[in-house]
């Protein structure tokens, strides 16, 4: 039955347990039959103890390798004998045997039948590895989440056929034609369940839980593990959490949130931890961490308590090992039964990190040993924190030294699976160093000590030779006896009996074990913790703690006492600032500020350079040949920003939207523009937003020509599935971009862009990435190899800018940390075990600013109880607004993530404020991403008056708008949202951020607030900053000098090892007073408004040198001092820090704590005027002036700090390091390291190699098996800093979008008025009335032909004479140069209609067939096919060559045994079809592959027709790659440098030689000849579009009539000229060239009889002794209408139809280019060198000699005809030719034929006589009828010198013209090429 392996029955035969089963079913009265007996089921039930289970598994290690592997090194594997399939079935791959598409791809959206109890699931194919076939099987046969209860056997349905009843899985196989060479295995081949998703398409689910599959046993602790994340030490009962393997995420009961990794954690502990790579355990293969990390699982711990699990099954199948977690994980961590719990804080509590989600399962013998691990009941209380157990695989934080031990001892069993990721490692990044020696289990813990003896008991080793429980035991053990009390990290090694070495890592230290078990909260759960700790009071104790801090008793008595002191006299610095901004707001004569200006909106030059990035793609993806993009098809643009759910990031994008002006200029909205119009262009990403969204698409799907851009504006913010989405926990609007920009919909609609827009675009690029890596788009440097790329004023100031800030020797360090803040956090958090550290933090820092405002406003008492950075910022604010004379200040960010913290911030500042009567001095904004920003009345009117608003409603919506608001800034929300801050930001303060689980993304997101533009013109302040002195610590902090003093603020110096002073010395600047004092005077003294008159006019640089000494070094003594002042000023901090251990400080808090008899902040630093040793402080000066000079200051926490300008060893910060993004993880641990040097184009490879998704993530199920096809083709990705202009960018790119569709949709065509129209026969006769639509034929006979050139290109071409023409010479115009006739043509715009003819760049659906790149078609295959006939005059047999497309071949004939090509099929004159085009169309072409007009799809609309190109021989492969559906005609390679005429003579000579053919071969068929069509089509291949003339003749008068012009289709001409009365009478049929300028004369004779050109119907019956000149490189079809007209045949124009034809710049004429033959060199050439004397030494010319001839005549043809020049009465005559002499010659012409139709020359003396290539028909007394001037010239022209005598000598010429020796010439041409000779003579 294909299962016979797995769970055997023991005792009793299967059969009669079957039956006995299934009888018990049938009788049982359940609705749903109880499952098979357990004996049947493929997991046994009976439990195993962990004992035995370790032995199963040392015993079956052998039998596993033999069963699966043993095969390899022993016999062949026998190979499985298929059963062969049924004659006559299907057997392809992905369908069935009855011929039905099993495919998901295929079948997704079709509805299937699936019975009760029954469930879809994918079978995997061999032959389809990255296909899932379809199945139907009843869900009894399947496993549960546990991988147990699956019945043996099989029954499942075909979805296919339909056909039911499979009771062997083997049979099934071969239904479905699996072709498998080995024994079909349910377990192996059925791999995932299939689910609906939101739009009910069918999609791969999880993957189906077989017991002893990959992820065996993993879900088998589920229903213990729902307990919450970590314990808190109220949870009763000692318990041990230690983590587990990775479950499959379709558990409802997984927490979604548990994303941090340890690793990443391990990436901000403090100094004792190490940033290194991931350590494994010694068992942990690399072949199971992969096979662990195609999984993908979340992570999250499990409680353990006597927990065990059943052992693997009798016989495993592949994929199961002794090592996983069923048999090896199962840590039997026992609580002490004995003793009761006593205490709910007295409960040992271990809490554990998640799994790393990189690594594998360890191997443990411990557990193999079944020996329990006692906690001890009281561990909590002796610990006071929960200890962190890793195990040996986590990526555990340790020394690095450490780090390399252990990586060195695992590699030596792990060479071969090391190298093998060697091999598959790209060349761009660092392989993995293969040269370290291994250390071996013996050598390991003796290393791993003497590593851990640097670290000053930081890391205790304990080393055990049974087990890993042992030495828990011996931790624990000495954790009681108060052992470990200064150890943060317990490593745990043992080396097991198989050498392998086991190891463990216990977190111990009190901060770093809070630290990771606080990461582990999920954003929901960390708000709920914090929440919960605020409702239910435990944050009381904190509270009255700090009242109790006030040297009064109680702050809020302090601050209601000075409150009624002060009411209604305020102090008299506050009233005189507040009363200043009043008269200045007032106009009353005060100054008012000049620096407040608002930035207009403006394109920088980057931003265009962004927007054209954009479009560069754009475009590629249109033109690449997958057919994704048809931008052609397009003729507007429409769009939809996407953004997160903030209401101030919604309306800064609709602030933007609407002064960009894109919506105006893309024709969206009309000029009166309001804002509920804009509002339908951007969505907020929330509940609402599904109603838009829908209206978008339905839009979309409506306007099939409209692109739309679908823009996911910060993109990084929420990437959560939609499948995850669902659960309860989960916020609403999470999971909504999955939802709605993933859907079916927008990915399958072919006119939807998507472009994501983030500043972090990490968590886009990984393994599973809709986004194709050539479709990013990142922000451009600003300088290339030093060289300024984009000239802006501006300089962006972002995160390496601040990073580079902190280094010695650069400006004052812009980044900060607060150790006063720290240590007090460090204090409260000892003091206070139970309460969240982001509480402990956030009430800290809001006493610190509750007393820093305290302290400014007069309580001098309060300054000890804030630190120096507080103080600073508080005074700069509330201080800002005095120094401008309108009121301006600066403004604060107060960064608080969770939003219960920040309302409680908000309203302890606010009341606080609100005591000390400073609410009209600055603002205090609580910042809450759901709702709008609220200010002051008082504040508003600010605003207004500063920004000159009069809308009495106007309120504040953006954080822009605020600019010059002195305000404190409450930013909330978990994650910033793209709002972006005004320019008066001055402190960015970030001490509140969560720094326990940062990811990459997370950290530059915050840190991203304060990203800035600074002037170019500008530059920080550089302020020498050098170490603090090593003097002696008590001396300093003794001293008394009141000079060295610094005023404005006082702050405590750390003494610092020399190690670390590479660093600026006032990043902490309660570490440095220079920090606070140089900030003051460089950022232009926010601090304090005092002065010193001695010192107030200097320049800031004399400032800060000034000293009273006169010594000659004055700023070197004053910076001693500065720096001695600077250790001398110590701090008193508050009680709980002072009970810190001062060297714990000193190393962890680096912090210094002195004792001084009296604090720095004396009342006078308030008061009074500054000593004359003081730093001085500008004039007052707006806050404004500096606000584009100087960027933010940021205030980090210490940990962050410390990880922002921490760097590796090649100098890359560390945080770049971090793994990207929460719901990501690192694929392997074997990835190389990053690189300081990386592009971000190689960042996001990097990145796109070494991470996958996890579950949770939106791009996980986006998994094709590293097929290429899994990226969306239309979807780009924009990334770029934060606030560096993005928006700007991305609507300039719609904009130049829109621009550029129009001009695809436009077309540049020739708008000439037709020439000579003052030579036409002015006449009163009509021949035709102006609505007659057909020509009759009598009437058209009696039209007189008019020789004139009418042809706005002929403008150039010499005049025909018909008789005296009385010209001056002002109506010719003068010859133009030869590289001008192309420029100078008038052409005019045109909008490209439905009808037109189109390049290969064109793509659309409709035409993709006839274009033969239909990606459903292969290639179209073409066959060559010679066609052969003979021309009397070539005297030779033409061969031609047919390439004709399969799908072609139907318009030929073949001979039936060869398949001979015979004839080209033409119809009957009688045919009549609406959908078919009899006369079959040849466009000859030249050098315009890619740019000629052949797409005759729609200009046919639709018709049937033969179109056939007519191509030289060396151009065939090029044409036939772009045309690869398309007939070629393929001239011999004779004529591969012959001009137009050869093409034009070869079709109609092939043509009358066809329509032989088929009148001989239907006239067999009973058909007359005559009664075949016998007309072709020539067309130029620069024909664009058809218009149509519709006359109107309804007036009163019969000679009235108004007239229309619109475009048409060729069809319809063209069938209607085919329709034409005796169409077979006419000889060439053509049109009118089209003009804008057309009036009503030219069109009222509806038919002409006159040239005609570009597209021509030509009757090769007729005209069959009629040929086109096969030498003619120009004017052919002049000449060829003269001889056709001489012949007596009529030549009729439609003038009702006109033909626009498309001006093309490459190819055509313009591919001749003539050259010397001699050099390569190119050198220009003039005319009048092509030609020469006979013999002479002149340079020969690389050309052919018709086309040298040509073009001398056209140019130089008066050297030859001096008496014609200007002389239009007195033409040359021209006898069979028509050859261009140049416009200011006029030519007669007459054919030398007998009965030919010439113009009378009685009266016509002519100039000049040009005979060319005369044949026989010229003769002697032909031309003696005519009369020449005396002097005329005569210019014969023939093949060869020796023709040239026979004619003269032929013609008697020497009778009435003299010749000489000197005037005969040559072309340029040498011998071989054939030159053409001139003989010229004058007339006697």
């Amino acid at each position: 039955m294909g299962n016979s392996y797995a769970g055997q029955l023991k005792t009793t035969r299967f059969e009669e347990v079957l039956h006995n089963s299934i009888e018990a079913s049938l009788r049982s009265n359940n609705l749903v039959p109880r499952p098979i007996f357990s004996q049947l089921y493929l997991e046994a039930e009976q439990q195993l103890s962990s004992l035995e289970a370790g032995s199963r598994a040392d015993n079956e290690e052998e039998e596993e390798e033999e069963e699966e592997e043993g095969s390899e090194s022993s016999s062949p594997p026998i190979a499985y004998q298929m059963k062969p399939p049924p004659e006559g079935c299907c057997t392809t791959d992905g369908f069935c045997q009855a011929g039905k598409d099993l495919r998901l791809v295929s079948i997704s959206n079709d509805h299937i039948e699936v019975p009760s109890g029954f469930l879809l699931v994918g079978a995997k194919s061999p032959n389809l590895p990255d296909q899932l076939l379809v199945c139907a099987v009843d869900k009894r046969f399947l496993p549960d989440d546990n991988g147990r209860n699956a019945l043996l056997g099989f029954s499942g349905n075909c979805v296919g056929c339909g056909k039911k009843g499979f009771c062997y899985f083997t049979e099934f196989s071969n239904h479905i034609n699996l072709k498998l060479t080995t024994q079909p295995k349910k377990q192996k081949h059925l791999k995932y369940y299939l689910v609906r998703n939101a739009q009910g398409a069918l999609t791969k689910g999880s993957v189906i839980c077989w017991k002893g599959a990959e992820f065996r046993g993993r879900q088998s602790s589920s229903s213990t593990c729902s307990s919450a994340l970590f314990q808190p030490p109220e949870s009763s009962g000692p318990s041990v959490t230690i983590t587990s393997d990775p479950v499959p995420a379709t558990n409802p009961n997984t927490p979604s949130g548990t994303q941090q990794t340890a690793g990443t954690i391990s990436d901000h502990l403090p100094s004792t931890a190490a940033f290194g790579p991931t350590i494994y355990n010694g068992k942990g293969s690399p072949k199971q961490h992969l096979v662990k990390n195609n999984l993908s699982a979340l992570t999250r711990p499990s409680v353990l308590g006597t927990l065990t699990n059943s052992g693997p099954p009798k016989k495993r199948h592949k994929g199961w090992s002794p090592e996983s977690p069923s048999s090896t994980e199962t840590w039997n961590l026992q609580p002490n039964p004995q003793i009761p719990n006593k205490n709910k804080n007295d409960g040992g509590s271990l809490s554990s990190l998640p799994h790393s989600a990189l690594i594998g399962p360890a191997s443990s013998p411990m557990v193999a040993s079944g020996e329990p691990v006692s906690v001890p009941d009281n561990l909590l209380k002796i610990c006071k924190a929960k200890p962190v157990i890793f195990k040996a695989s986590d990526q555990v934080p340790l020394i690095e030294d450490l780090e390399q031990i252990f990586m060195r001892s695992w590699r030596e069993s792990h060479l071969s699976e090391i190298r093998q990721y060697q091999q598959a490692l790209p060349q761009t990044f660092p392989q993995v160093p293969s040269q370290i020696a291994p250390v071996t289990s013996a050598q390991l813990p003796w290393l791993a000590g003497l590593a851990a003896s640097s670290c000053n008991d930081s890391v205790h080793i304990i080393e055990c030779s049974y087990s890993l429980a042992e030495g828990l035991s011996e931790m624990f053990k000495q954790i009681i006896e108060g052992k470990l009390v200064k150890t943060n990290y317990v490593v745990i090694l043992c080396a097991s009996r198989n050498r392998c070495i086991d190891s463990c890592i216990v977190v111990t230290g009190k901060y770093q074990a809070r630290v990771l078990s606080e990461s582990m909260l999920t954003p929901a759960d960390y708000q709920k913790e914090v929440n919960y700790q605020l409702v239910t009071g435990k944050v009381e104790t904190l509270g009255s703690y700090f009242s109790t801090l006030c040297p009064e008793g109680d702050i809020d008595l302090l601050l209601d006492k000075f409150y009624q002191e002060n009411q209604g006299h305020i102090s008299s610095s506050l009233y005189a600032s507040v009363n200043r901004t009043t008269t200045a707001l007032d106009g009353t004569g005060a100054s008012v500020c000049t620096s407040y200006n608002i930035e207009q909106h403006q394109i920088r030059p980057f931003q265009l350079a962004v927007a054209q990035k954009l479009l560069s793609h754009v475009c590629s993806i249109a033109d690449s040949s997958t057919q994704n993009l048809d931008l052609g098809s397009f003729e507007k643009v429409d769009f939809l920003i996407c953004i997160p759910p903030s209401e101030v990031t919604y309306q800064q994008t609709l602030f933007h939207l609407w002064h960009s002006g894109v919506l105006l200029e893309l024709g969206l909205e009309k000029e009166h523009l309001t804002k509920q119009r804009v509002e339908q262009y951007v969505m907020k990403l929330d509940a609402e937003s599904q109603t838009k969204f829908k209206a978008f698409l339905q839009n979309s799907m409506q306007n099939p020509h409209t692109l739309f851009v679908l823009i996911h504006d910060h993109a990084h913010w929420d990437l959560m599935s939609a499948v995850h989405s669902l659960y309860p926990q989960m916020e609403p609007s999470m999971g909504l971009v999955d939802r709605l920009l993933n859907c079916r919909e927008v990915k399958e609609a072919p006119n939807i862009v998507t472009l994501h827009v983030t500043s972090f675009p990490y968590a886009l690029q990984t393994q599973h990435t809709h986004i194709s890596p050539y479709n990013e788009i990142h922000w451009p440097s600003s300088y290339s190899n030093g060289v300024d790329l984009y000239h802006e004023n501006k300089k962006y100031f972002g995160l390496s800018e601040f990073i580079e800030s902190t280094l010695s020797g650069h400006s004052i360090p812009l980044l900060r940390y607060d150790s006063s803040f720290e240590a007090m956090v460090v204090a409260l958090g000892k003091r206070f075990p139970r309460l969240h550290s982001a509480v402990i933090r956030t009430f800290v820092l809001i006493q610190h600013y509750s007393a820093a405002m305290m302290a400014v406003s007069g309580l001098s008492q309060m300054k000890n109880y804030t630190s120096v950075e507080t103080l600073e910022i508080t005074q700069n604010l509330i201080n800002s607004s005095r120094l401008c004379p309108s009121g301006h200040g600066l403004m604060v960010v107060l960064r608080i993530p969770c939003i219960p913290l920040a309302a409680v911030a908000y309203e302890r500042l606010y009341h606080v404020r609100e005591r000390l009567a400073l609410e009209d001095n600055f603002e205090i904004i609580l910042g809450n991403p759901n709702s709008g920003i609220t200010i002051g009345k008082h504040f508003v009117e600010q605003l207004k008056i500063w920004q000159k608003i009069e809308d009495a409603d106007w309120r504040p919506q953006t954080y822009l708008e605020l600019e010059g608001l002195p305000c404190i800034l409450i930013f909330s929300g978990m994650d910033p949202q793209g709002e972006s801050l005004p320019r008066s930001l001055r402190y960015c303060d970030l001490r509140l951020i969560n720094s326990s689980s940062l990811v990459r993304t997370t950290l530059e997101q915050e840190l991203g607030l304060a990203a800035y533009f600074v002037s170019s013109e500008s530059h920080i302040e550089k302020v020498v900053v050098n170490d603090v002195l090593e003097s002696d610590q008590e001396k300093l902090s003794s001293t008394d000098n009141e000079d060295e003093e610094i005023v404005t603020e006082g702050s405590t110096s750390e003494k610092r090892s020399p190690m670390k002073r590479e660093r600026s010395r006032s990043h902490d600047s309660a570490s440095s007073s220079l920090s606070s004092k140089a900030s003051s005077t460089a950022f232009c003294s926010e601090s304090s408004p005092l002065l010193t008159t001695g010192d107030g006019a200097k320049s800031p640089h004399q400032v800060l040198g000034s000293s009273t000494e006169e010594s000659g070094n004055q700023y070197e003594k004053q910076r001693q001092k500065i720096d001695k002042g600077a250790q001398a000023v110590s701090k008193n901090l508050p009680i709980a820090a002072e009970q810190l251990d001062t060297k714990q400080n000193i190393k962890n808090a680096q912090i210094s704590i002195t004792s001084s008899s009296s604090s720095p902040f004396s009342s006078s630093s308030f008061s009074s005027v500054p000593t004359h040793n003081s730093f001085i402080l500008q004039t007052f000066q707006c806050v404004m002036t500096k606000a584009s000079k100087q960027p933010p200051i940021v205030l980090l926490p210490k940990l962050v700090y410390d990880i922002i300008t921490s760097t590796d060893s090649s100098g890359l910060p560390k945080s770049s390091s971090l793994l990207p993004y929460h719901s990501v993880m690192w694929a392997s641990s074997f990835r190389p390291l990053m690189s300081k040097m990386m592009t971000c184009t190689e960042q996001s490879l990097y990145y796109r190699q070494w991470t996958v998704p996890k579950p949770i993530h939106i791009d996980y199920n986006n998994r094709n098996e590293g097929r290429m096809d899994n990226f969306h083709p239309r979807r780009l990705l924009l990334s770029g800093p934060p606030q560096i202009g993005k928006t700007g960018a991305y609507l300039q790119f719609l904009s130049i979008l829109s621009r550029m569709l129009i001009r695809l949709t436009e077309v540049d065509v020739y708008d000439e008025e037709e020439i000579n129209i003052n030579l036409k026969e002015e006449s009163d006769q009509y021949y035709h009335q102006p609505g007659d639509v057909w020509p009759d034929l009598e009437t058209f006979k009696k039209i007189p032909f008019d020789y004139t050139i009418h042809d706005p290109k002929y403008e150039d071409a010499s005049l025909i004479c018909t008789k005296l023409q009385n010209l001056s010479s002002e109506d010719r115009s003068m010859s133009r140069k030869l590289e001008d006739t192309y420029m100078h043509r008038q052409t005019t715009r045109m909008r490209l209609s439905k009808y037109a003819v189109y390049n290969t760049y064109h793509h659309c659906e409709q035409c993709h067939q006839y274009m033969g790149f239909n990606p459903r078609y292969q290639l179209y295959e073409s066959t060559l096919h010679a066609f052969a006939f003979s021309y009397s005059m070539l005297g030779e047999e033409i061969q031609l060559h047919f390439i004709i497309p399969k799908s072609k071949e139907h318009h030929f004939v073949f001979s039936q045994p060869g398949r001979q090509l015979e004839s080209m099929r033409l119809p009957l004159v009688t045919d009549k079809s609406e959908d078919y085009i009899k006369s079959p169309t040849f466009t000859p072409t030249t050098g315009r592959h890619e740019h000629g007009l052949f797409n005759l799809y729609h200009a046919m609309d639709g018709a049937s027709h033969l179109h056939v190109l007519v191509v030289k021989e060396y151009e065939m492969a090029i044409y036939k790659k772009y045309w690869p559906n398309h007939i070629m005609l393929v001239l011999p390679s004779i004529f591969n440098s012959a001009g137009v005429g050869a093409a034009h003579f070869l079709i109609k000579e092939l043509s009358y030689h066809n329509l032989e053919l088929e009148r001989n071969r239907q006239e067999e068929l009973g058909i007359k000849p005559q009664d075949i069509w016998p007309f072709i089509i020539i067309s130029d291949d620069s024909c664009v579009m058809w218009n149509a003339v519709e006359v109107d003749c309804s007036g009163d008068r019969k000679s009235e009539y108004t007239w229309t012009e619109r475009n048409v289709s060729l069809k319809q001409i063209l069938q209607h000229i085919e329709s034409t009365p005796n169409v077979t009478h006419y000889a060439l049929i053509g049109m009118r060239k089209w003009s804008s300028k057309t009036n009503s004369a030219e069109i009222k004779e509806p038919f002409s009889c006159c040239h005609v050109h570009d597209f021509i119907m030509l009757n090769v019956d007729l005209t069959q002794n009629v040929q086109y000149n096969q030498n003619r490189f120009t004017c052919d079809d002049v000449d060829f209408n003269l001889r056709v007209h001489s012949a007596g045949l009529l030549i009729c124009r439609f003038n009702h139809f006109s033909i626009m034809k498309k001006q093309i710049a490459v190819g055509g004429q313009r591919s001749f280019h003539i050259k010397s033959k001699v050099s390569d060199t190119p050198v220009s050439i003039s005319p009048a060198q092509y030609i020469c004397a006979p013999d002479s030494k002149h340079t020969f010319l690389a050309a052919p000699a018709q086309l040298l001839l040509e073009k001398y005549l056209q140019y130089h043809s008066h050297r030859f005809f001096p008496l014609s020049l200007k002389n239009y009465s007195h033409p040359v005559l021209s006898v069979d030719c028509y050859l261009n002499l140049g416009p200011q010659i006029a030519v007669c012409y007459v054919s030398s034929r007998p009965h030919s139709l010439n113009i009378s020359s009685s009266g016509l003396i002519f100039s000049g006589l040009l005979l060319y290539l005369c044949d026989s028909f010229v003769v002697a007394s032909f031309l003696k009828k005519f009369h020449f001037l005396k002097g005329a010239t005569l210019c014969v022209i023939c093949q060869d010198r020796n023709s040239l005598r026979q004619t003269v000598v032929r013609l008697e010429l020497e009778d009435e013209w003299q010749f000489r020796l000197r005037d005969e010439f040559q072309t340029a041409n040498a011998k071989e090429d054939r030159p053409l000779f001139f003989l010229t003579g004058r007339h006697i």
